[in-house]
């Protein structure tokens, strides 16, 4: 055997360990638990360094780190956890190996930056992510619109928010919902309308389950605290006409203030109370609401995100 096939038979072998301690690696962080035993994977840290291990396969890894970043925010939310933290790493690591993994920018938008409960409370992380992925994916309006979300709704930086959206405005076949965010931000600023109208454009442009189900959670407690507001402001008037609150909305309806029995977004009929005020039947049911709740009600730790359909 010549002395360069033996080198080429030798770097063969040798490739062909490294692509199988390669796919050992990886089948072992695909094998891993999402509690201790994931902080021991996550905490091969360095995105240059997993790049190096995976001899090729970034996209590969950076699937298993998305997976992982997925269960991982699911268990902890599930169990009514209050810290996330390695949920920024996780999708900072998954970006890395995959700058164009479109979705792991979203999740970070719907679920690293809003508070606990139902997030980590990381919108500056959050924000970093989303100007991460504009820099690698800079024709994506998803992402503009993103990082304008996160500011108007979690940080309340109207002048930020409708800077990103002109931005996102001006990019290729971006959706057309985006210049006029762009206009409306300090006109509207904190107006429900508004995030209606947000909750509504992230439900219809989403892909993911998960996000999707959180825009429809936010849109019904939207509907419902505007239920409550419109009901409670009836029932006032109809103590200032009678000198009482009413006893029920059929009261209401022969007061010629109300037509037909008002129900929650699920269905259920609201419920009057003796000092006027109204409430759901189920407030577990809605996590966002800001009204509508019993006096001393306290969210459960795991707030339910139920299907969007």
């Amino acid at each position: 055997m010549s002395g360069s096939r033996r080198v080429t038979v030798v770097f063969s072998v040798l490739l062909a360990g490294c692509l199988s301690a390669s796919v050992l690696l990886l089948r072992r962080l695909d094998q891993a638990r999402t509690d201790a035993t994931l902080e021991e994977v996550l905490y091969i840290s360095s995105p240059k360094a997993l790049k190096r291990l995976s001899l090729g396969y970034d996209g590969l890894l950076a699937d298993i780190y998305w997976t992982r970043a997925v269960q991982y925010f699911g268990s902890k939310h599930h169990a009514g956890a209050r810290r996330y933290d390695l949920l920024a790493p996780l999708l900072e690591i998954t970006t890395a190996l995959d700058p164009h993994l479109l979705v792991a920018y979203e999740y970070g938008a719907n679920f690293l930056a809003p508070k606990a409960p139902g997030g980590a409370g990381m919108p500056e992380r959050a924000i970093e992510l989303e100007e991460f992925g504009i820099h690698n994916n800079p024709n994506e309006w998803r992402l503009y619109y993103n990082e304008g979300f996160i500011r108007y709704m979690e940080l309340k930086d109207y002048a930020g928010a409708s800077e990103v959206f002109a931005r996102g405005a001006r990019v290729p076949n971006a959706h057309p919902f985006l210049a006029i965010l762009a206009g409306k931000m300090a006109e509207h600023a904190g107006d429900q309308q508004m995030a209606r109208m947000m909750w509504s454009t992230t439900y219809q442009t989403t892909k993911d389950n998960n996000v999707r189900a959180n825009a429809a959670a936010h849109l019904r407690a939207l509907q419902v605290d505007e239920d409550v507001a419109n009901l409670e402001a009836l029932t006032g008037r109809y103590q200032q006409q009678t000198g009482r609150f009413p006893a029920s909305f059929s009261e209401l309806e022969a007061a010629g203030l109300l037509r037909g029995t008002p129900r929650d977004p699920f269905g259920h009929t609201y419920q009057v109370m003796p000092d006027g005020r109204v409430e759901v039947r189920t407030p577990d049911d809605f996590p966002f609401i800001q009204k509508g709740t019993p006096p001393g009600y306290v969210p459960p730790l795991a707030p339910k995100f139920l299907p969007a359909d």
